[in-house]
This record gives structure tokens, C-alpha cells and sequence, in this order.
């Protein structure tokens, strides 16, 4: 599970340089977008008109490169690139190969994204760009794009169900409260069992934190 939340003002280069944090030991934050932006090229009589939009999954994205692909039926190609975990994957569309797709991914990549989506439309205007300028068009539309986009962390989070005696159910709550995670789900039965999110770099001390409350009574289960 992921949640959102604004980026620290340090770019992904510095952090990279930050002699703190050594590329092995360190892995970089990545990013989504808030929102869909675009932005159009007119590179020699042809039209890019690029797009980075967040995406949930591959099923969302190829939604979206369908709906291009509806809104401009006269588009010469429309190429994408899409940065989601394992569902991730890129098209040419009909460009020579490695001239569209690949540099689109490269740009998401460079920015430390994922769960995003980059379109370009392209209408050809008469004149061949040959494959290094086809390279630079591509990347130049997606990368113009996120000049203007806001991007968000991605934070990982992890569920902990608590089962515990009614007698420390109002202290567990009111740590809940406290630390500000989320209560997804609460159930009563022989026991009271409370479903919490929170960050995943957060659950070891959570969890420290209910048996030290509870004297080890709340049995805890992450997931």
C-alpha cells in the first residue's frame, strides 16, 4: 500500500551526493504526480503534444493511451512509457525502434517516478527528424511536461492488526490518536481487534509501543 505526501525540498541529485546516505545503503524516494500535465512541441512542422498523468496500474494507463489514441484518430503515433513497480513497460507506436519509448522511460526514471504515465501524440509535419532528433523530441515533450508538474512521495504502508483484552482498549485508541495512524477497521468479539496504517518505517516502534502499553498482553499481527 502507498500513500502521498509532498516531497522535502532536496532534489533526488543532491540526496544521491548527500555523503550521508551512500548509494548502497540509501534507496532514493520515488515520486507520483498530483496531477495530469501537458505540454506541445512544434519541432520542425511536427506536433508533440505531451502528457505525464498518475496511474495506478498498467490497466489505468492503457485506459488512458486508448483514450488518446480515440481523441486523435489522425495522430501519426502515440508513444508511451509507463514507471508502475513491475507492471512497467513502453511502446514506439512505429517510430524507429528505441527513438520514442525508451527515452520517454528514461526521463520518468531520471525523475525518481513511479505510478506515472508519459503520452507523447505526434503528427507528422513532412519533415524526417532522423533518430537522434526523434530522441531529443521525445524526451524534450515529456520532460517539458514535468517542468510543471508537482510531484509527490510515495510513502510504503503496512496494516498491524491489534487483538487485545477491552481493558486496554481506550489507551490503545487514544495511541492511535496520538501517533495519527489511521484506524481502517475495529471489531468485537471475545477480544477487541483493531486494524491500524501506518508508515511501514514506522511498525517495528508501533509495535514496541502497543506491548510496552498493553505490558505484552496485545497480541499483533503486520500485514
Amino acid at each position: 500500500m502507498i500513500a502521498e505526501r509532498q516531497p522535502a525540498a532536496m532534489s533526488p541529485a543532491r540526496l544521491l551526493a548527500n555523503p550521508a546516505c551512500p548509494r548502497k545503503s540509501c534507496q532514493l524516494p520515488t515520486y507520483t504526480l498530483a496531477a495530469a500535465v501537458h505540454a506541445e512541441l512544434n519541432i520542425r512542422k511536427s506536433r508533440f503534444i505531451g502528457a505525464v498523468v498518475p496511474v495506478e496500474n498498467r490497466d489505468t494507463a492503457m485506459t488512458e493511451v486508448h483514450r488518446l489514441r480515440t481523441v486523435h484518430p489522425d495522430a501519426t503515433h502515440v508513444c508511451w512509457a509507463l514507471l508502475a513497480g513491475g507492471q512497467s513497460g513502453m511502446s514506439d507506436d512505429g517510430e524507429p525502434s528505441g527513438t520514442a519509448g525508451r527515452p520517454m522511460l528514461e526521463v520518468l526514471r531520471h525523475h525518481n517516478l513511479d505510478g506515472v504515465l508519459a503520452t507523447v501524440v505526434r503528427y507528422y509535419g513532412g519533415i524526417k527528424l532522423g533518430a537522434g532528433g526523434l530522441v531529443r523530441a521525445y524526451t524534450d515533450a515529456v520532460a517539458t511536461a514535468l517542468q510543471h508538474a508537482q510531484r509527490i512521495e510515495r510513502i510504503a504502508q503496512r496494516h498491524l492488526t491489534i487483538d487485545a483484552d477491552y481493558a486496554d482498549e481506550a489507551r490503545i485508541r487514544h495511541w492511535i490518536a496520538q501517533q495519527g495512524h489511521v484506524l481502517a477497521d475495529s471489531q468485537h468479539g471475545m477480544r477487541v481487534t483493531l486494524t491500524i496504517v501506518l508508515p511501514q518505517d514506522a511498525l517495528d516502534a508501533a509495535q514496541q509501543a502497543l506491548r510496552d502499553l498493553t505490558h505484552g498482553r496485545a497480541v499483533l499481527a503486520p500485514h
